[in-house]
């Protein structure tokens, strides 16, 4: 029975090292001869400490930024263009020529603003890769330094 339960505690242990690799992307060499259990044991203690120091966790996936896709456009613009340019015609005596010409700026603007919206969320998304990045690195430095004061050459 306690054969058994360290088994699944080594097991668990081998599984969670993995997990914490695919997303720490360091490569750690037992500088002291310590064995692959030890080993296993120190990552993922450091592991654990990297993560508390940090409040980054390798194995958590990247936060998208969550700004809405852009909405509307060209068309959207160019039919509010024509409602008012209409309105606007009416009233100097020609409707057909108003909306023709609210039409044109509208749609002009409705481009303008999507083009914004996109680069905006374009924006976005680049600032959180870069701060996603920062965690890393930050992570990678805590975890290093952890497994070198253990006895490893970590690179």
């Amino acid at each position: 029975m306690v054969y058994s339960r360290a088994l699944l505690i080594v097991m668990g242990l081998l599984f969670t090292t993995q997990q914490v690799w695919a997303g720490a992307d360091v490569f750690v060499y037992p500088g002291k001869g310590q064995t692959k259990e030890q080993q296993e044991q120190d990552e993922f203690s450091c592991y654990k400490w990297a993560k508390e120091q940090t409040g980054f966790d390798p194995n958590q996936p990247m936060q998208q930024a969550a700004a809405p896709p852009p909405q509307g456009g060209a068309a959207k613009g160019a039919a509010r263009g024509a409602a008012v340019g209409a309105i606007g015609g009416a009233i100097g005596g020609d409707a057909g020529k108003g909306a023709a010409i609210g039409a044109g700026v509208g749609a002009a603007g409705g481009a303008m603003r999507r083009r914004q919206a996109e680069q905006q969320q374009a924006a976005a998304q680049q600032k959180a890769k870069q701060a996603h990045d920062t965690e890393v690195g930050n992570y990678k430095r805590a975890f290093s330094g952890c497994m070198t004061s253990r006895g490893y050459t970590v690179s």
